[in-house]
């Protein structure tokens, strides 16, 4: 990789998402290169990042504020919360980007097939109009982040955990992981102008009730994946609080696990970052309070 000299004018990294999971974590790899950092928020009182990272405000009601936003930026890392909303406003950053002369976008999108499930169809929107624009990019496609596991923590400590999963196998990424390939992207000055993607997982693909045999050995008692219908399990999520536009994305992933569709092991991670992805197992070890009873 090709990265920064100091004979050269600091580079200007706008952060979209910046306060997320993944954006948090590529703001926090980014400390100590050669780089400034400026994160895009739409409420920058709320943000809690470090003081060594800009922040600009970001309307999007008002295009001219991302424009504002972007002005002097070379490099621009895009990412948005799933909603109905990502559409329109991942294109209207890369509009914007485009128009500040930014010079290569990082946007992060997801592993899988052409597919009518959200958010799926929605990144696949968002990359086609990224590939009508004569701007470098990269896409990091991920297979689904294993911080999904965090929604299974009460139900596991309540002995109600399961889903419409069954027995099939899923890769599951890290998050800081993804954030590590993003860096390593975003400082990559070679391929400034070149155009693409990179498929990102975990080391090993994972079951439901395999993740349940993990956490019986971490929590020293016995867990069970309940296998349910889809029907069953919406009826669960629905009274748990979450939404149809939630449920919905829930329901599409569960069909995703059980039907194996993001089951692709890669090595794509460690030829990026030299390291070893980080394992299910791992995560669970470090998570494992959540998944305690209180």
């Amino acid at each position: 990789m090709s990265s920064p000299t100091g004979n050269q004018t600091t580079p200007r990294i706008a952060v979209a998402g910046a306060t997320g999971r993944v954006g948090a974590a590529l703001v926090a790899n980014l400390f100590n290169d050669p780089v400034n950092v400026v994160a895009l928020s739409r409420s920058p009182n709320k943000a809690q990042l470090s003081d060594k990272v800009s922040l600009a405000t970001v309307n999007f009601d008002d295009p001219p504020s991302l424009l504002d936003a972007l002005r002097g930026a070379d490099r621009l890392f895009l990412t948005h919360g799933t909603s109905a909303q990502q559409v329109v406003n991942e294109i209207a950053l890369i509009d914007a980007a485009v128009a500040a002369g930014v010079r290569h976008i990082v946007k992060l999108s997801v592993m899988g097939p052409a597919s009518k499930l959200h958010p799926f169809d929605w990144h696949m929107e968002i990359e086609a109009h990224l590939a009508r624009q004569d701007i470098g990019y990269t896409i990091l496609r991920p297979s689904s982040f294993v911080d999904i596991l965090a929604r299974a923590g009460a139900p596991v400590a309540e002995g109600s955990w399961g889903g419409a999963a069954g027995d099939g196998r899923i890769n599951l990424i890290d998050t800081r992981d993804v954030a590590d390939a993003a860096r390593v992207a975003l400082l990559d000055t070679a391929f400034a102008n070149s155009q693409r993607a990179y498929h990102l997982t975990g080391p090993a693909t994972v079951s439901m009730p395999e993740v349940a045999d993990e956490l019986a050995r971490l929590l020293g008692k016995t867990v069970t994946y309940q296998h349910r219908t889809p029907e069953q399990q919406r009826e669960v999520l629905i009274r748990s609080g979450a939404n149809d536009l939630v449920a919905d994305v829930l329901l599409g992933i569960d069909r995703l696990f059980r039907e194996s569709v993001l089951a692709e092991t890669t090595s794509t991670f460690t030829d990026l970052t030299g390291k070893a992805p980080r394992s299910v197992a791992a995560w669970l070890s470090e998570n494992i309070v959540a998944f305690q009873k209180r």
